[in-house]
This record gives C-alpha cells, sequence and structure tokens, in this order.
C-alpha cells in the first residue's frame, strides 16, 4: 500500500475553484477528477505526497444528504492534519491564496510547530511538523 486507509473526504459548493485553490494554496496535486457534466465535479481525488483527499460538489444525492459542507452547517465537526516540513511556508502561500489564518504558527509543547486556516468556502485545515507516526527517542 501506498498511501493511508484514511483518506477525509469533503463536499464544496463550487468543486472546481475549490480544487484549483487547495492546488494553488497546499500544493495538493491532481489524482483524478470526475466531471458532473455543468453541474461541476461529480468525484475528485487529490494528493499531496503520499496522502490523498477526495472532494466533490454539494448535491442532494445518497450521499449528500449524509454529509454537508462547513457553510450549510454553520461550522465543521472534523478537520484534516497535514504534516508538512515547513509549516511557516505554507501558511505564507495559503494566507497569499486568501486563507483565513485561524491559528498563526506556533511551536506546541508536545513537539512540532502547527497552523491552522480556513479555506473559501469554511472548511478548517490544520498542517504542523509533528508526526505522530514517528515514535519518540
Amino acid at each position: 500500500m501506498n498511501g493511508s486507509r484514511i483518506i477525509p473526504t469533503i463536499r464544496y459548493h463550487d468543486a472546481p475553484r475549490m480544487i484549483q485553490w487547495l492546488c494553488d494554496a497546499f500544493g495538493f496535486q491532481r489524482h483524478l477528477v470526475v466531471n458532473y457534466g455543468h453541474d461541476g465535479i461529480a468525484h475528485a481525488q487529490l494528493t499531496l505526497g503520499n496522502a490523498m483527499i477526495m472532494l466533490g460538489r454539494a448535491r442532494p444525492d445518497e450521499f449528500g444528504v449524509l454529509q454537508k459542507t462547513a457553510r450549510s452547517l454553520g461550522g465543521i465537526s472534523q478537520s484534516p492534519y497535514i504534516i508538512v516540513d515547513d509549516v511557516d511556508n505554507v501558511c505564507g502561500k495559503a494566507r497569499a491564496a486568501g486563507a483565513e489564518i485561524t491559528m498563526e504558527p506556533r511551536d506546541e509543547d508536545y513537539g512540532g510547530r502547527l497552523f491552522s486556516c480556513r479555506d473559501p468556502e469554511g472548511q478548517l485545515w490544520n498542517f504542523g511538523t509533528y508526526d505522530p507516526w514517528k515514535t519518540a527517542d
């Protein structure tokens, strides 16, 4: 297996715009994008290193009634944490792309450096250097 067995899924109102934004702001790469006619994106897979997220357009289909967008909920119930080498660089790119920085880069007591931000549709993202997969010395 090349990647994680857990892949976050996100619904967006404007999936095409958000795919481009996520690639520009965070460095994601398009792995697979399936169009949904004139209504946008049915399904997309974006990768960042060996990690992946899946996303699609918010719509009232069988899955869509189960998963809402951050905007329609008025908040979120979970958020991805992404391990990066340079938190300050990622934060700078996200800020330049228009992300709302909700927590400025800071060193954490448990180790590592972290920042959090919201994308243009309100989804919360967390980036840090702390890698919980690595064992402590």
